[in-house]
């Protein structure tokens, strides 16, 4: 008998049940629903939070000092940025490379002072790919030029020293060579990112301005920020600008320089996949439950049809037949329920604000979008899709391995 008859009656053995075989069918659909709704929540909120890391730092890959990593410092710089940002540039899977100087000062007031995360930058080499603190301006304008005099701070930062736009902020900090330096600037724009502790502590600088306070050669920076087009390539793009760049430069990928947020993520995606596990083994169960059930049930049946001429292969084939089209039922009517859900996601997503408040849109420093939103990685899609079938063979496997074993003569005896 070929195949597509066996699977003809595979078919029709599965209906023979109707209520079990929807019960099945509805673990599987449910099991894939979640699988990709909290999958593909997870690839979105964490590829969002890297982006949005590396837009408010250094960058996906950073070519920076060998040490900056272990303790950043304005005194650990890297000399000719406009080599580097060529090398860069021409590296495979890079979208853009920017000069940064970033490092710790102090800023002062009349009223008070603060210490503070000096960041600098050149607003012409940048855009909002680059830079995600122009979308976050609630106040006045952002820098204009590299040689701009003003200064753009975090609303926290601003109120506790008790400034407004327009007023006067002078900012100290420690050259490369150990003196103390300072500079002074008027308030220009006020960001407010989402991330209290960035709002309390950042300050934004021209780049040019900062190199001159700092005493920096025209063309040194604290790092070169790499944006890659893909936050997944980021290891693979250190290693190939690793090989390129000299020795007094060290390629270091996001989650190096951002550690906390490396293990934050780790730690989410691991218990995700434990609960996915988990999932699984119940759809697994259930799957199992039914087949065997109805193998149990047709024991007397299966020995009729070996004595009229069956094969032990082809009444195991029939059963594995079974799971195959619970699979592909499943699967198909799992992605019709999750379609509707998922399309919403993606483009309105679900508004956290009330729940969550301001103290909980910040993760290890980096600020989230309360508004979730989901997208799924191909490869992670695939990969649920193959576990639900391996899952339905796998369950499979032993009801029809004893439907093949039936002795006919025994079996026919059974009421």
């Amino acid at each position: 008998m070929g195949i597509t008859k066996l699977a003809a009656i595979a078919w029709r053995n599965l209906w023979r049940q109707r209520r079990r075989t929807l019960l099945t069918l509805s673990s599987i659909v449910f099991g894939f629903f979640l699988a990709v709704m909290f999958t593909s929540l997870q690839d979105r909120s964490f590829a969002d939070m890297i982006d949005t890391a590396a837009r408010m730092g250094t960058g996906h890959v950073a070519l920076q000092h060998p040490e900056f990593a272990d303790s950043p410092s304005l005194q650990k710089t890297v000399l000719d940025s406009a080599a580097l940002i060529e090398t860069a540039s021409a590296t495979p899977g890079v979208r853009r490379a920017v000069p940064r100087v970033m490092g710790h000062a102090t800023l002062a007031t009349a009223r008070d002072n603060f210490g503070a995360l000096l960041m600098a930058y050149d607003p012409a080499r940048e855009d909002e790919t680059t830079m995600r603190f122009g979308e976050a301006l609630v106040e006045g304008e952002m820098l204009t030029d590299a040689r701009d005099k003003g200064l753009v701070l975090g609303q926290r930062l601003a109120h506790n020293l008790g400034v407004t736009l327009g007023k006067k902020v002078v900012f100290t900090a420690m050259n490369k060579d150990g003196d103390v330096v300072s500079g002074m600037g008027r308030v220009k724009g006020v960001i407010k990112t989402g991330a209290p502790s960035l709002d309390a502590t950042l300050c934004l600088v021209g780049l040019d301005t900062a190199r001159a306070s700092l005493g920096y050669a025209p063309g040194e920076s604290s790092a070169i920020a790499v944006f890659v087009n893909d936050s997944r390539g980021s290891a693979e793009v250190a290693r190939r600008l690793g090989a390129r760049v000299g020795d007094g430069v060290a390629a270091v990928t996001w989650d190096d320089n951002r550690p906390q947020l490396s293990g934050f993520i780790a730690m989410k995606v691991g218990g995700a996949r434990f609960m996915e596990l988990i999932i699984g083994v119940l759809v697994t169960a259930a799957i199992f439950n039914t087949l065997f059930v109805s193998v149990m049930e047709r024991l007397r049946e299966f020995g009729i049809m070996l004595a009229i001429g069956f094969s032990p292969r082809q009444l195991f084939g029939m059963i594995m037949l079974e799971s195959v089209w619970l699979a592909l039922v499943g699967l198909t009517a799992g992605g019709l329920l999750t379609v509707g859900p998922y399309y919403y996601m993606v483009n309105k997503g679900l508004d956290m604000t009330e729940m969550l408040g301001e103290s909980m849109t910040e993760v290890a420093g980096v600020g989230f979008d309360p508004i979730l939103k989901v997208g799924i990685f191909p490869e992670n899609l695939a990969l649920i899709i193959f576990a639900v079938l391996l899952a339905t063979l796998t369950a499979g496997l032993y009801p029809a391995w004893r439907a093949g074993t039936v002795t006919p003569v025994e079996s026919i005896k059974l009421v």
